[in-house]
Parts: C-alpha cells; sequence; structure tokens
C-alpha cells in the first residue's frame, strides 16, 4: 500500500484536468478563430482562460495551464479590442 504526502494533491481529483482542458480549449480557441470566426472562438478562449486561471490556482498540471492561458488570450483580447475600438 503506498501513501501520499500530505501536501500533495491527490492525481485523481477534478483539479487535475483543469491544465489539460485549458490547453484543449486554447488550441481549440485558436483553430476557430482563423477558420470559423469569432463566436466558438470567444466561447472556447473564455473557457480556457477560466480553467487556465483554476487549474493555477488549485491543480498539480501548472505547465498545462501556464500553455493554456496564452492559446486562449488572442480571441479574448481581440474581442475586448472590438468593445473598445468601437465605442
Amino acid at each position: 500500500m503506498t501513501t501520499r504526502r500530505p501536501d500533495t494533491p491527490a492525481a485523481d481529483t477534478p483539479a487535475s484536468l483543469y491544465g489539460g482542458v485549458s490547453l484543449t480549449l486554447g488550441v481549440l480557441s485558436l483553430l476557430t478563430y482563423a477558420l470559423l470566426g469569432i463566436a466558438l472562438s470567444l466561447t472556447f478562449g473564455a473557457l480556457a482562460l477560466t480553467f487556465g486561471i483554476l487549474g493555477l490556482v488549485a491543480g498539480p498540471h501548472r505547465i498545462l495551464c501556464l500553455t493554456g492561458l496564452p492559446t486562449g488570450a488572442p480571441s479574448v483580447l481581440f474581442f475586448l479590442y472590438l468593445l473598445i475600438a468601437d465605442a
């Protein structure tokens, strides 16, 4: 029987999925931004940023979260740019 240290997070918690989900949604955000336009890209980008931030706070896969943040950010930043430039 193996025991884990109390300061290491469990590998089977939902927080362990935040990094992979953030990276996947970030890549989908970039692909849909290039191919389909802003609507799906904004959705995927916002979710990538959300899961990336949650993963940085609570997840064990912080490198994936740090990769998911900049891949999801361009679509959200472009949308904010459109809002600001239109005002």
